[in-house]
């Protein structure tokens, strides 16, 4: 996404509206890896988060969002890209160069794990970049703000190991350009409300840490 396509977008979330700037709808990548993981996991989440996300701020949105390869040119259209799963994860090195290009040049990645894909994530991710530490995203972050409060940090989701649910961050120039949401389950909390049964609050507090992740992959804040 161009910077001033990224700024037309911060716009209209602080109140210029769609038909102010004339923007084509904004849509999320799902990523499709190799290494065996079910990159297609949660089919309903991402639809659920577009809708979300139009609905909380002012920003256009396509209902459905687009799958992309490391290969594809449309991943250059697409400023949130996102990957989940359970299982493996692998990047070829042309890969892991196409997306550090990306996010060098102002893209953003969000890896949610599903329980079950946090060795090769991490694993991946360390080969993206090595010399940058995978590290807590400090409460303070924008992107516990942006739109919605979220004092505490990331919501929790699921249990699975009771563990208490991180977000994870690899920083580039002062810029989050990577989220890892750790023992959460975001995605599971887009999908319709039938298919895992949560609380309607759980739900609620899900889609809204969507809807910041987006906001601050648009537009871009410190």
């Amino acid at each position: 996404m161009s910077r001033a396509v990224r700024l037309l977008a911060l716009l209209m979330v602080l109140g210029g509206g769609p038909e102010a700037v004339g923007q084509t709808p904004l849509t999320i990548g799902r990523l499709h890896y190799d290494g065996g993981g079910d990159w297609y996991n949660n089919p309903s989440s991402l639809p659920n988060l577009l809708k979300a996300i139009g609905a909380g701020t002012r920003l256009a949105m396509a209902p459905r969002e687009k799958v992309v390869t490391l290969s594809d040119s449309d991943l250059w259209q697409v400023p949130y890209l996102y990957m989940t799963g359970h299982g493996n994860v692998r990047f070829s090195e042309s890969e892991l160069s196409t997306l550090r290009r990306y996010l060098e040049q102002g893209g953003f990645l969000h890896a949610d794990d599903c329980y079950g894909m946090d060795e090769s994530i991490r694993r991946e991710l360390a080969r993206l970049f090595p010399d940058r530490e995978l590290a807590d995203v400090p409460l303070d972050h924008a992107i516990y703000r942006v739109v919605y409060p979220f004092p505490q940090g990331i919501p929790k989701i699921h249990e699975h190991d009771g563990k208490p649910a991180q977000g994870l961050g690899i920083f580039l120039d002062g810029r989050l350009v990577v989220y890892y949401s750790y023992q959460t389950d975001l995605g599971d909390g887009w999908e319709d409300p039938e298919v895992h049964n949560n609380p309607p609050e759980k739900r609620e507090a899900a889609l809204r840490m969507g809807v910041n992740l987006f906001v601050y992959a648009v537009g871009g804040h410190q």
